[in-house]
């Protein structure tokens, strides 16, 4: 079986980590989200991209969800002493490396897909894991700060600023020039199965979906589409998808996500049990739903999560 996953970073991570136990033999291909990418210190992070690799590599810092593992912060506290920021953004030292090694390897003129395989190599995440696009796409928030309102790259918003203040509009800058990178058109013909794990559906699934040709190609693969609710009991398991959902119009409850997708896109949908008295009306929309438990809380819980997914698409299919 050939399934396509659209990922961010934590909640796609950690429900890749559950699809592998589930399906060992199938062939996954990720397309990963680069609207987070940040340059910082003069190097280009790719924090979504990072974390899928290092969460299915095993060098994931299982408690935060994102950076390495037994990290020291020796560099950022140097840079620190020059007075060399942004201080908001932490990068440890073992972090470094791969963000220098990306950098000097974009700086040679290798795109960035080809960059993300040759990190793979290390790290053996048991996935195809492929940038949305080798071009520079990233998500910027409005906001309102001080009575100033400005726009301000996602990292600033969320890290820095903690999403504490309201997001007035999220843009995908450089999304609509840029093309989908190698291999993602020509693994979603392939497909047997897309998923859309629970990701932020605006700043990462959004974003991926921004890209010319990747909506487009989902929907001429003609294959089950089946996404998973990232909001349970009107609320996000985790980030604040609630933020940029309202920016977009949208409110944040499992029913609304999988309307705001639409049946065009979508197949299936699974909200969680909490969310049950919304089947009805994801139906009513066009799209197949169920209700599950969708709280990852160990690999056997991502694991019940994928199956239910694939048990989805079958359903879907037949």
């Amino acid at each position: 079986m050939r399934i396509v996953v659209l990922a961010g970073g934590i909640g796609g991570a950690r429900f890749l980590r559950g699809l592998k136990a589930a399906a060992p033999d199938a062939e996954v291909t990720v397309i990963g989200n680069t609207g987070d990418d940040i340059h910082l210190f003069g190097l280009k992070v790719c924090p979504d991209l990072d974390t899928v690799m290092y969460t299915l590599g095993g060098g994931i810092n299982e408690d935060q969800g994102w950076g390495r593992s037994d990290e020291s912060f020796t560099v950022k506290e140097e840079l620190a002493a020059y007075g060399v920021g942004p201080e908001w953004f932490g990068l440890g030292d073992r972090d470094f490396a791969t963000h220098i090694v990306r950098t000097q390897m974009l700086a040679a003129g290798y795109p960035l897909s080809a960059v993300t395989e040759a990190l793979c190599a290390r790290w053996q995440p048991g996935v195809r894991l492929i940038p949305m696009s080798d071009d520079r796409v990233e998500t910027h928030v409005a906001v309102e700060v001080e009575g100033e309102r400005k726009a301000v790259h996602f990292q600033e918003y969320w890290v820095r600023l903690r999403a504490s203040v309201e997001a007035e509009a999220v843009v995908p800058v450089g999304a609509e020039q840029a093309k989908p990178a190698p291999g993602v058109l020509e693994a979603l013909a392939e497909a047997d199965v897309i998923l859309f794990p629970p990701s932020n559906p605006v700043v990462s699934i959004g974003t991926i979906l921004a890209v010319p040709g990747i909506r487009e190609g989902i929907a001429e693969a003609g294959v089950p589409v089946v996404g998973l609710s990232p909001i349970v009991g009107g609320a996000p398991v985790r980030g604040m998808a609630d933020k940029v959902l309202a920016a977009v119009g949208v409110e944040s409850t499992a029913a609304a996500v999988a309307e705001h997708y639409g049946s065009g896109l979508l197949d299936g949908w699974l909200v969680d049990t909490a969310d049950a008295d919304s089947v009805e009306r994801v139906q009513s929309a066009g799209i197949r739903c169920r209700a599950v438990p969708l709280m990852m809380t160990d690999v056997q819980t991502a694991a019940e999560m994928a199956r239910a997914a694939l048990a989805l698409a079958e359903e879907v299919r037949a």
